[in-house]
């Protein structure tokens, strides 16, 4: 899968892109991540991305042309081959990001996510989008943490980027939104007095599922 990103703000990938999972993924060729700078797309000398907004009002607005430029290079450069390709706007008025719409996302071959800052978008540019995603009620600097979240939640259901395929199966919410995975332990046995549960370590494996089917939660 391609990820694009744009941004204003490049720099601020590069540390969370480069470890961990989302590394390993790139390494192994199951994922590529192109950050694009909205800034290079600017079309005055300044570079200029943000204007004023029309009819009064705090903050500035990112402005439509130098986004518009940047999508059509990206669909320009698009392989004929990879048409399952869908652009995201990241924006508080989206639908609420959840591993269900993870789940759908991951089977696509690329994901063009448009991230904002300041005071928001030029509404004009929701013409070139698929669809508006939001990853909660609440605001945030700019739409990097959530192209970061979109990211790792779609390349963990990857095949291929988890160690064990079976680590995806049982954990929380996906089975649906509202259940959530049974406690977990590892060693020490006794940590202060608090004990592993016995079960645990009894060696009896259908006690056991019994004991994770009883401790998940299906929240209702």
């Amino acid at each position: 899968m391609k990820f694009h990103i744009l941004t204003i703000f490049p720099k601020i990938f590069d540390s969370y892109l480069n470890e961990s999972i989302i590394k390993r993924a790139q390494k192994n060729k199951v994922i590529s991540i192109k950050i694009h700078n909205i800034r290079d797309y600017a079309i005055d000398k300044h570079k200029t991305v943000d204007d004023r907004p029309y009819g009064g009002g705090p903050g500035m607005i990112l402005k439509v042309e130098p986004i518009y430029k940047n999508l059509k290079k990206i669909k320009k450069n698009t392989s004929t081959s990879n048409k399952k390709s869908t652009i995201i706007l990241l924006s508080p008025r989206g639908k609420t990001f959840n591993q269900k719409m993870a789940l759908k996302l991951s089977k696509y071959q690329q994901l063009v996510l448009i991230t904002g800052h300041y005071e928001g978008f030029d509404e004009r540019i929701k013409k070139y989008v698929d669809e508006e995603i939001s990853i909660g009620n609440y605001i945030l600097t700019g739409g990097e943490l959530p192209a970061m979240t979109i990211i790792d939640a779609v390349t963990r259901l990857l095949p291929g980027v988890l160690g064990d395929a079976n680590s995806n199966k049982d954990e929380t919410f996906t089975k649906n939104e509202k259940y959530i995975e049974y406690p977990h332990y590892t060693r020490p046995e006794n940590f202060k007095g608090q004990r592993v549960p016995k079960v645990l370590l009894s060696g009896n494996h259908q006690k056991i599922s019994d004991w994770k089917s009883a401790k998940s939660k299906h929240n209702t």
